[in-house]
């Protein structure tokens, strides 16, 4: 009996390490092959929980392929028989909290003096929605909510908004200029070694297509402006 046990237990590991290597073997191959078809660089390749198809993440997003590299597609993928949970935004949300970190010294921190919940928004300057929550900021942070923001202007470098938000970046009073911005008002023209095109990018790999795109301290994200009394119960409910 004894012996029947080590025998099991090592055909277990056995098994459990030619499945790795399985795995790694395709990942690399799929990296390479992706990266010629599309054009960017994969960051990771993982087995997804969808049998046969592994989790590919570029600059453009995530991507889902075969394990044979044949098919490829974008989309959100739902488990049905687990409540309808959401298997994208769950690989997402690590995503987003993982890199998140990387830029917290280029955001602009709006903070509550008594912090009970942060949230990080992709803000575009001249975006309706994205002045009506800035509009709020003394409501959200007398409720504890300390504001980070991260720059999108949604219409790319060629608009208005890209030089303007690197200006903002540039202020020696961003706070100012992003309250001045926010409602309209011009800011002086200024220059320096900003973050604007990452934090675009970045918004791009998250996933956002409009803003204001506020994510949660789980790297969870919600589209569109939230007012402040909706937005707590949002919060405490994820607390």
């Amino acid at each position: 009996m004894k012996k029947l046990k080590l025998l099991i237990a090592s055909t277990l590991i056995v098994s459990l390490s030619f499945g790795a290597f399985a795995d790694q073997k395709i990942a690399t191959q799929l990296k390479t092959k992706l990266e010629a078809v599309l054009g960017d660089e994969v960051s990771s390749v993982i087995a997804s929980e969808v049998n046969g198809f592994y989790e590919v993440m570029t600059p453009r997003g995530l991507f889902y392929a075969s394990s044979d590299g044949r098919y490829i597609m974008q989309g959100t993928i739902y488990d049905l028989e687990n409540g309808l949970k959401n298997i994208t935004e769950q690989t997402m949300a690590k995503v987003r909290k993982d890199k998140m970190a990387n830029y917290i010294d280029s955001m602009i921190v709006f903070k509550a003096k008594k912090p009970k919940h942060t949230i990080t928004v992709f803000t575009d300057v001249d975006c309706g929605y994205c002045q009506r929550l800035h509009s709020k900021m003394a409501e959200y942070n007398d409720l504890g909510i300390t504001v980070r923001y991260l720059a999108f202007p949604r219409g790319g470098p060629r608009s208005p908004a890209w030089g303007k938000m690197q200006s903002l970046w540039c202020s020696s009073d961003q706070h100012k200029a992003m309250d001045d911005l926010k409602v309209g008002s011009t800011i002086a023209k200024a220059s320096c070694d900003n973050k604007v095109p990452e934090h675009y990018q970045l918004g791009i790999e998250f996933g956002v297509n409009g803003t204001p795109a506020i994510v949660l301290d789980d790297g969870s994200m919600i589209p569109g402006y939230q007012p402040p009394e909706q937005l707590i119960k949002i919060l405490n409910n994820k607390a």
